[in-house]
């Protein structure tokens, strides 16, 4: 019978201690070396904010008319120690269907074309119903409670992945976490045009601001 070299150390250690080599594995296990409990929370779209914050282009840029579109329907969870940065996770799932103008510069007739034009033209929502987040790591500090992050990961948006890095402070109290940051995206990168239809509302900047303030409740 051949042995390998992990089988040969096994021997060898144990009868030279005459001790159990793995009862001292599962002591060295058993330590404060051990990984840090996580703690997960679901994310609640109807205590957050979450907003899209896009600039007008073309030759009615000066009119102020911006874009304040709310993201109203997406789920997720994030997961973290409450003692340190790793390990911890975050999932988003946003039903691209649900975002809708929001700024009070526009009238309740505008704001339906706006949100047509959104739907069928420039995110095309029928074909992507979903824009999608997945982390791949989070780096950062932690002090005082309070953790300063950058959370790296996969962003699907328009059929089209694309990796991004998003800068959070992330809170903590009792069974209640709290989020907020802001990160911005190259639409063209993910094939999202501004769209050319009639009224032609949607005629925004290459680059679009997201701004949120999510809320999360513990499992």
């Amino acid at each position: 019978m051949k042995l390998t070299l992990l089988s040969l150390v096994l021997i060898v250690a144990t009868s030279i201690t005459g001790d159990s080599v793995l009862s001292h594995a599962a002591e060295f296990s058993d330590s404060g070396l051990s990984t840090p409990d996580v703690v997960r929370y679901r994310l609640d779209p109807n205590r957050s904010t979450f907003l899209a914050l896009a600039n007008r282009a073309g030759i009615a840029w000066f009119k102020g008319k911006s874009h304040r579109i709310a993201v109203k329907d997406f789920s997720g969870e994030a997961s973290l120690s409450l003692d340190a940065i790793n390990p911890a996770s975050l999932t988003l799932d946003i039903k691209s269907a649900s975002l809708g103008e929001t700024s009070p510069v526009f009238s309740a007739k505008e704001k339906e074309i706006i949100n047509g034009e959104i739907n069928n033209i420039v995110l095309e929502t029928a074909k992507f119903p979903d824009i999608t987040f997945k982390s791949t790591g989070i780096e950062g500090k932690l002090k005082n409670g309070t953790y300063d992050v950058v959370v790296r990961g996969d962003i699907t948006l328009h059929g089209v992945t694309r990796s991004i890095a998003i800068p959070a402070t992330v809170r903590v109290e009792g069974d209640v976490l709290r989020a907020r940051g802001e990160f911005s995206l190259n639409r063209k990168k993910f094939g999202v045009n501004a769209t050319e239809a009639f009224h032609g509302f949607v005629k925004v900047r290459h680059t679009i601001k997201f701004v949120f303030d999510i809320i999360g409740e513990r499992v």
